[in-house]
């Protein structure tokens, strides 16, 4: 009897520790994040840098493989660019929270992409170029130049 109970006990606790083990399920093709994005021709994300030419801000949809994410809350994660290059993006909106399961998922947003630009960058139009000891030592990360700010995310793959 105390070999049955004994089985019993093993056998239910089998059970309970199965139950909790089990996976999140992963996030179906659809799942829309902030507002829909536009999914009619978005450009890729290789295509971002190219398509912007000499402006700063483009309000586009792009479609991209997410990297990683790195704060769920707010929606901090980050894109490839291709040949190497990272899109940095965030939402708008800070109440929307990201699951990490994102990392790897091609998804389509929609949104405003800026280059970001560093002191130096824009000091000839100032008239004030310095040279020398004077010069700005910040050497900005050439494979990050690109920020989005994101209004809608959709899980494309």
């Amino acid at each position: 009897m105390r070999i049955l109970k004994g089985i019993i006990i093993l056998w239910m606790s089998l059970f309970i520790f199965a139950g909790f083990a089990q996976t999140p399920p992963p996030l179906p093709h659809g799942t829309v994040f902030g507002i829909k994005p536009n999914d009619i021709g978005p450009i890729a994300a290789e295509q971002l840098e190219p398509s912007m030419a000499k402006k700063t801000r483009v309000t586009t949809a792009i479609r991209g493989k997410i990297i990683r994410v790195t704060k769920s809350k707010g929606g901090w994660f980050e894109i490839d660019g291709g040949k190497g290059k990272v899109i940095a993006a965030h939402f708008k909106n800070y109440n929307i929270s990201l699951p990490k399961a994102l990392r790897g998922r091609v998804v389509i947003i929609e949104g405003v992409a800026q280059k970001q630009f560093i002191a130096d960058d824009m000091q000839h139009f100032a008239g004030d170029t310095v040279v020398g000891k004077k010069q700005h030592m910040v050497n900005a990360n050439p494979k990050q130049r690109l920020a989005f700010e994101v209004r809608g995310l959709m899980v494309d793959k």
